[in-house]
């Protein structure tokens, strides 16, 4: 075979070929079309679900986000409105801070001090008596008038402290030295009250008792009197003049009602045994009535039967004499009748 005749061989086994491969190529590419055509529908319907799912999700997000946020906006309505209720709060309290900076001030002047006490002391008198059992601003013979007197048996003195100017000054000092020099000049006004108090109104020739009371309307005041280093309260008890603040005064308030209440029970029981003796001495008395009246009624009982058993005779006579009439027509003189007052 020539050259040519194997070029022309191979030619026609190429052409061949070829047109074998371009014919398997078209029927593997029409397979795949079909292919890829049913995977790209799968793909399509897989977003198309995760799309579904991711807005169902994101409707849901939404949702919450939204009820979330009117959640955030109440609670932040709600702070707003408690910072303005407690900015009003804050007010008051500074109101009330310039309040009791004033009266305060106003308690400065003792005299101011001494009338605050006397009030607070005939404030808890008159919620704890009653209006029979104390007296405000009593007068004694001597001319000194003390503040209150309660009236048991005796009468109880009651007098209102209120040393504060050394005691603010004690318990504002800065060092020891400080706190030592005003502790001192407290406990010298406090002992000056209790011996102006044991002076002036512990009286028992005008019918008080051998002891009075210092009312401290402070609690941290009796506080110091009373847990004081210094012998202040011995020194007091001493003078017979109990220090009291508004607690324990009530207390001894309450103990005084109590007793008054006996007082009255028992003032109550002397009136019922002496009405029950006067009741006694009554009913002695009607006994002796009435046994003067049964002793009539049995007399009488007695004549009234004895004049019975007469009338019985006398209308027995009465009836003979009836007989006698019947049977003799003209009575003679030996068949006299008897007389009334005879056959009575």
């Amino acid at each position: 075979m020539t050259l040519v005749a194997t070029l022309i061989v191979l030619v026609v086994g190429g052409a061949a070929l070829a047109l074998g491969l371009s014919r398997w190529l078209a029927a593997y590419g029409s397979e795949t079309s079909h292919a890829l055509g049913g995977v790209a529908e799968a793909i399509d319907r897989r977003v198309a679900e995760l799309e579904t799912r991711v807005d169902r999700r994101l409707e849901g997000l939404d949702g919450r986000l939204l009820s979330t946020q009117q959640s955030a906006g109440k609670t932040a309505t709600e702070i707003v409105e408690r910072l303005g209720k407690l900015d009003g709060t804050a007010a008051q309290m500074l109101a009330r801070a310039n309040d009791l900076a004033r009266l305060e001030q106003a308690l400065r002047p003792p005299k101011a001090r001494g009338g605050v006490g006397e009030i607070l002391l005939g404030n808890l008198l008159r919620d704890s008596l009653p209006p029979d059992a104390y007296r405000i601003q009593h007068t004694f013979r001597t001319g000194e008038r003390v503040d209150a007197v309660v009236k048991v048996d005796k009468l109880v003195p009651v007098d209102a402290k209120f040393p504060l100017d050394n005691f603010e000054r004690l318990v504002t000092a800065g060092d020891e030295g400080e706190k030592t020099l005003h502790q001192r000049a407290f406990v010298r006004d406090v002992k000056a009250h209790v011996d102006a108090i044991a002076s002036k109104y512990i009286l028992p020739a005008e019918n008080t008792y051998d002891f009075a009371l210092m009312y401290l309307p402070a609690e941290s005041v009796y506080y110091e009197v009373v847990c004081s280093p210094s012998d202040v309260y011995s020194y007091a008890l001493g003078k017979r003049v109990f220090p009291v603040s508004p607690t324990t005064l009530h207390a001894y308030l309450l103990v005084i009602t109590l007793g008054l209440k006996g007082l009255q029970i028992e003032q109550h029981a002397h009136e019922v045994m002496a009405y029950c003796g006067q009741l006694g001495r009554d009913f002695e008395r009607f006994r002796s009535d009435f046994d003067v009246v049964g002793k009539h009624i049995s007399n009488a009982q007695s004549k009234y039967g004895e004049a019975d058993r007469r009338l019985e005779r006398l209308g027995a006579r009465l009836e003979r004499a009836a007989d006698w009439e019947g049977a003799v027509e003209e009575p003679s003189a030996a068949h006299e009748l008897p007389r009334a007052v005879d056959a009575a």
